[in-house]
């Protein structure tokens, strides 16, 4: 049987509830909002169930802001180009995905200029001054990950949005590596957007994201189309969250992300992230004594990163190296994790490197046997 540590990518196996959960959806529910019959009003009811325990989960300001979408990236496209205007300027870090650095890229020919700023893993001081250096008179928004999706590296995402409205500027922030590893409290933290994937840390379906708005200020809408509400006008309606749910929407996936978030709820966010972390700290121990292996960061610790860990095999492309685990039993992701800015800021935008991302599900004697095979190679 794989062992699969590539659970950044997506979370598997899934939990059974919710599989249980999207199966029991496909054959009990029609589409929401369009019939007046038990089918389609079961379907309303279990997609304002799920929206109301993500609200709960984030702690958002109310279950309307709760906005899902297809994965992070359209949440993300939904604010980026839905909230900035020619001229405005961004900054963002060294670190980001490509769901944010496309966009952008995009953008400039809108006339929308970006900056990215250095990190410094483990020094937020650096970090912070980084991004304050960067802020002009044009600057509209910060846009950040919360954890690398390749050194799991973390901002600090808090102090970040104190910073943006210090400026009275927003912040947008990518939580797809941290959303059900670090606990999040959108009214606490100032975020102003979340964004995140339902499929990774919480355990939901690939195909679900959720984009919360916490803030004021509302994105035009990427899409108009049926709502099931407000239909004899040809105008998108402007209600949360109607304005950016147009067609049907993804009812089995939903009901599945549902399930995921009650199953992170009830296993606790810590104590998740700990047992990550006992696997991801025990890894790197070993692989710190492998003279063959190298490593690009100090050993991880809760404080600055997430349970995520990258290296590379001297002598070995990471692909390569991906490939012979795979031969063996191991699932890994290698190459540039569709972040070329985060490997070029760690020097590896040659080379890629070799992703371990662990679950709940994974155990101490999988990680053992990576190091086995590792030992061997």
């Amino acid at each position: 049987m794989m062992i699969y540590l590539d659970n950044s990518a997506t979370s598997f196996p899934k939990p059974q509830t919710v599989s249980a959960a999207c199966s029991g959806a496909l054959r009990a529910y029609a589409n929401p909002g369009r019939g007046g019959h038990s089918l389609s009003i079961g379907a309303s009811e279990e997609i304002y169930s799920a929206r109301k325990a993500v609200s709960e989960f984030f702690n958002a300001e109310g279950a309307e802001r709760v906005i899902f979408t297809l994965n992070c990236t359209s949440a993300v496209n939904t604010v980026i180009k839905g909230i900035l205007k020619s001229g405005d300027h961004v900054v963002v870090s060294e670190l980001e995905h490509n769901c944010i650095m496309r966009p952008l890229e995009r953008l400039k020919n809108a006339g929308i200029s970006s900056t990215a700023v250095k990190i410094y893993p483990c020094d937020d001081e650096k970090t912070i001054a980084s991004f304050r250096a960067a802020i002009n008179q044009r600057t509209r928004m910060i846009i950040c990950t919360q954890a690398s999706n390749v050194w799991g590296i973390r901002l600090p995402v808090e102090r970040l949005s104190a910073l943006a409205h210090e400026y009275g500027i927003m912040i947008l922030v990518d939580a797809a590596q941290s959303a059900g590893v670090i606990p999040i409290d959108m009214r606490k933290s100032g975020i102003d957007f979340l964004c995140t994937a339902g499929h990774k840390g919480l355990y939901g379906p690939m195909g679900t994201g959720i984009l919360i708005i916490g803030c004021d200020t509302i994105p035009e809408s990427l899409i108009e189309g049926g709502t099931g509400s407000s239909s004899m006008s040809y105008e998108q309606p402007d209600v949360l969250p109607d304005r950016f749910e147009s067609g049907t929407p993804n009812v089995s996936g939903i009901a599945g992300l549902h399930a995921g978030i009650d199953f992170v709820r009830r296993s606790g966010t810590e104590k998740l992230s700990a047992h990550e972390f006992r696997l991801i700290k025990r890894l790197y121990k070993e692989l710190s004594g492998m003279k063959k292996i190298k490593l690009y960061l100090p050993e991880p610790e809760p404080e600055f990163f997430v349970p995520i860990l990258s290296f590379n095999i001297d002598g070995m492309d990471s692909e390569t190296a991906a490939g012979e685990l795979s031969k063996r039993g191991i699932a890994v992701r290698a190459g540039l994790h569709c972040a070329p800015a985060a490997h070029r800021a760690m020097g590896t935008l040659d080379s890629g490197a070799v992703r371990i991302s662990p679950s709940v599900f994974n155990r101490q004697n999988d990680i053992d046997r990576l190091v086995y095979v590792l030992k061997r190679f």
